[in-house]
């Protein structure tokens, strides 16, 4: 009997912390991830002399809606280059249990040639979780948790060919968790609306139609 007691006790802890567990989950709202050895148009940048390198392979960042909140969410991207400037920005949706696909190569760092006219290889992504779209004309997000996703990159092993790197390799890594502070928050988006609004179409990144990732 009173080991049937002891094991009644154990169960009763399990449970508990079973239920706590369910409980805490990941509420974080704002992830960041790098790009580099992007090839806009097939071609990459050798970091030594600057020439163009061809066939690194596109790299992806994948995000899905956990489901938590029962609704859809959107993913705001803020894509910057190495000098610190913002290139393109967009909302994406992500309904329920849904994923999201998105190239770097082609829908993120599309380069357009109007905000700054050169190749950007390599740089930084900004990711906001959102319950609305931050687009135009507030650009606002309305912070809400229950995003989660990884990034694929594009690895340059420097010194295994005579001119450069080569073969390149992916990767894969889990967005890292960031600290949104109100200020930053704030700077994303007012730079998103310059950015569409004075490049007047460009300064745009797309988004993967649902159901068509990759």
């Amino acid at each position: 009997m009173k080991k049937f007691g002891y094991l009644l006790v154990l169960l009763a802890i399990a449970v508990t912390l079973g239920g706590n567990a369910l409980a805490q989950g990941d509420k974080s709202v704002y992830f960041t991830t790098y790009y580099a050895n992007t090839s806009p148009f097939g071609i990459v940048d050798l970091p030594t002399t600057h020439q163009p390198i061809p066939f690194a392979p596109d790299t992806t960042i994948r995000i899905i809606n956990d489901g938590d909140t029962g609704g859809t969410l959107w993913a705001s991207f803020y894509v910057f280059d190495d000098s610190q400037e913002l290139q393109d920005c967009c909302s994406c949706p992500i309904s329920q249990d849904g994923l999201l696909s998105e190239s770097v190569d082609l829908q993120l760092a599309y380069f357009d040639f109007v905000l700054t006219p050169k190749l950007d290889y390599r740089g930084v992504i900004k990711i906001i979780a959102s319950s609305t779209p931050a687009g135009g004309p507030s650009y606002t997000n309305t912070l809400a948790a229950g995003l989660h996703g990884s990034s694929t990159h594009a690895q340059a092993r420097i010194n295994e060919t005579p001119f450069g790197p080569g073969p390149y390799q992916l990767t894969e890594t889990p967005l890292q968790d960031s600290n949104l502070t109100s200020s930053e928050k704030t700077t994303l988006e007012t730079m998103c609306s310059y950015a569409q609004e004075l490049g007047s179409g460009f300064g745009v990144c797309s988004c993967t139609q649902e159901d068509n990732d990759f």
